[in-house]
């Protein structure tokens, strides 16, 4: 099943393959939560749950959501800890979710994970607080 080999790399960036709208997160929600204009928007299908990624008028994202899938638990922590590194974030958790806040590699990464689910949010912005609330609208808007 092709799903399940891109559940296996918990290290997998999304990359688009295909130039459409996020089918979880609403455009004008997320120009209004980041704080910028989105000028163009596309999904990554590789990924069972499409990973979307937001640009404005920069060369790199805006925002980036990633929506894992994960054979186990630990693999979905496995994934959480390459997103936000533990050694460079502080813990976040919300409503039974667990994971890591911070600012990473010039972006506010918020990785939380549930059972088998995880939940990778990187913003350009540098406040931690708007890659949450992306993160929640996801996990909201999937039922997850």
């Amino acid at each position: 099943m092709a799903s399940e080999s891109a559940a296996i790399n918990v290290e997998q960036t999304a990359e688009v393959n295909e130039w459409s709208d996020c089918p979880y997160i609403d455009p004008g929600w997320l120009e209004n939560t980041n704080g910028e204009r989105l000028t163009k928007q596309g999904i990554d299908t590789r990924f069972p749950t499409p990973a979307c990624v937001f640009w404005s008028y920069q060369d790199h994202p805006q925002a980036t959501v990633i929506v894992r899938d994960m054979p186990t638990v630990e693999d979905a922590r496995a994934a959480v800890d390459w997103a936000a590194p533990i050694d460079a974030t502080e813990p976040a958790s919300f409503a039974g979710w667990e994971g890591g806040r911070g600012i990473v590699n010039e972006q506010a990464v918020y990785a939380v994970q549930k059972d088998t689910h995880a939940v990778l949010v990187w913003s350009n912005q540098q406040q931690t607080f708007k890659s949450e609330q992306i993160a929640q609208e996801a996990i909201a808007n999937l039922g997850l």
